[in-house]
C-alpha cells in the first residue's frame, strides 16, 4: 500500500507529532508499505519537505510551521506526484500544510488529532476554525485521535460526538527504552527532569522540589535534560540558591536520541511537573519503559496512561511541596519504587509501537478500501 503521512510541523525540529510521524512511517515501511512523509522542512533534506518553518506561539510552546503560501502548493504537488492509496494528515487544522493536505483530494484521507488545551488561545482558535474543520471532517474517510483527551477536545471544537474519533494512541519503542538500570554501589541519588524548558513543562517546579529536599539530603542531585526559552531564567533561579545546592544541579541540555534511554534509566526518580496542555503522556511511557519511578502532575492525560499509585505517583499541578514529598517517598522506600517501576514497565508495553502501528494500519487499510469493496 502507498501511504502518505503528513505533519504540519517541521520534520527537522524535535517534537511529539514529528516523532510520532517518523516512527510510524518506519514501522509501516518495515511492514512492506511504501510511505512518503510530507511536512515542513528544508527541501534539500529529502522528498516530501515543503519549505522552511518559523516558530509560532501555540499552546504554551512554539510550533514550527511553514506559513509561506508556496508551502500549501508544494504539499499538494508532493501528494499528487506520490499517488498514494491513502493519506493520513496529523493535526489537519494546523496551517498551512494540514488543511492543504486534507483538501488535496488525491486519495481517501484519515485525519488524526493530537492537541488538547483547557485554557488559553487554543480552544478559541479551535472553535473559530469549526467551519473549516467541519468541511475537512465531511471529506475524510476516518477520524482518529491519540487519546480520549484529544478526542474530547476536538469533538467539542468541531461539534461532534467524541465517539466519532477512534482513539489510536501514541506509541513508545519499549525495547529501545528498556535500558539496564544497574547502578554503582554508593552512587549519589539522582532526580531527573526531562523536557523542553518552557513554562508549561514546569522545570521551575522541579527545581523548587529539589531545593526543598536538598538541604537534608546532601548527596541528592537534580539532572535537567532539555533546552528551550526558559534556560536563562533557570540559571537565574540556580544563582539564587545556596551555592552548595546549586552545584548539585546538572543542566545537560538537549541530548542525542540514542543517549536518551540511558539518561532516563540512570535516574532514581523522574519529576514530570507539566502544568497542562498535554493530550498524552509519552514522556511518562518512556520513563516507565526505562523502569524509572515517576512523580508527575495529576493531569487527565497523564492519568490515562499512568494510574495513581499504581504506575506513578500523581500530585497536584504546580505543587512543588507535593512533588518533593512524592520524590522523598520513592527515594526512601525502595519497595514502593520497585513496585511502581515494575508496573510501569508492564503498562508501557501496552503502548509499544508494534501494537500502535498495527492499529493505525488497520484504520488506513479500511479508509483506502473502495466503498462497498471487500
Amino acid at each position: 500500500m502507498r501511504i502518505a503521512v503528513v505533519s504540519p510541523y517541521d520534520l527537522d525540529v524535535v517534537g511529539g507529532v514529528q516523532s510520532h510521524v517518523t516512527e510510524l512511517a518506519g514501522r509501516l515501511r518495515a511492514a512492506g508499505d511504501e510511505v512518503l512523509v510530507v511536512g515542513p522542512g528544508d527541501p534539500a533534506a529529502g522528498p516530501g519537505r515543503v519549505g522552511r518553518s518559523r516558530g509560532v506561539p501555540a499552546n504554551g510552546s512554539r510550533a514550527p510551521l511553514a506559513l509561506a503560501p508556496g508551502a500549501a502548493a508544494r504539499t499538494r504537488a508532493a501528494l499528487r506526484a506520490f499517488r498514494p492509496d491513502v493519506v493520513q494528515v496529523h493535526e489537519p487544522l494546523v496551517p498551512l500544510v494540514g488543511p492543504a493536505a486534507a483538501l488535496a483530494g488525491v486519495a481517501p484521507t484519515v485525519l488524526t488529532f493530537h492537541a488538547h488545551a483547557s485554557g488559553g488561545a487554543l480552544p478559541v482558535l479551535a472553535r473559530a476554525a469549526r467551519p473549516l474543520g467541519r468541511l475537512l471532517v465531511r471529506r475524510a474517510a476516518a477520524l482518529t485521535a491519540v487519546s480520549a483527551v484529544a478526542a474530547g477536545f476536538h469533538a467539542g471544537a468541531l461539534g461532534l460526538a467524541p465517539s466519532a474519533l477512534r482513539v489510536v494512541p501514541n506509541g513508545v519503542d519499549v525495547a529501545r527504552f528498556a535500558a539496564d538500570r544497574t547502578r554503582a554501589d554508593g552512587a549519589d541519588p539522582v532526580l531527573l527532569f526531562v523536557g523542553r524548558l518552557e513554562p508549561r513543562k514546569g522545570v521551575d517546579v522541579a527545581l523548587a522540589a529539589f531545593a526543598r529536599l536538598a538541604a537534608d539530603r546532601p548527596a541528592l542531585r537534580l539532572r535537567v535534560v532539555g533546552a528551550g526559552p526558559l534556560e536563562a531564567d533557570l540559571r537565574r533561579r540556580l544563582a539564587a540558591l545556596p551555592p552548595a545546592v546549586a552545584a548539585r544541579v546538572e543542566l545537560r541540555g538537549r541530548v542525542a536520541q540514542d543517549r536518551l534511554p540511558a539518561e532516563l534509566a540512570a535516574a532514581d526518580v523522574a519529576l514530570v511537573p507539566s502544568r497542562g496542555g498535554e493530550s498524552f503522556g509519552i514522556v511518562l511511557l518512556e520513563l516507565m519503559a526505562a523502569g524509572t519511578p515517576v512523580v508527575a502532575s495529576d493531569l487527565e492525560a497523564y492519568r490515562a496512561v499512568a494510574r495513581p499509585d499504581v504506575e506513578a505517583m500523581l500530585v497536584p499541578v504546580g505543587d512543588d511541596a507535593a512533588m518533593a514529598a512524592g520524590a522523598a517517598r520513592l527515594l526512601d522506600d525502595a519497595a514502593l519504587a520497585d513496585r511502581l517501576a515494575a508496573a510501569g514497565r508492564v503498562r508501557a508495553a501496552e503502548y509499544d509501537w508494534d501494537r500502535v502501528a498495527v492499529a493505525t494500519r488497520e484504520v488506513l487499510v479500511a479508509a483506502a478500501r473502495p466503498r462497498g469493496g471487500a
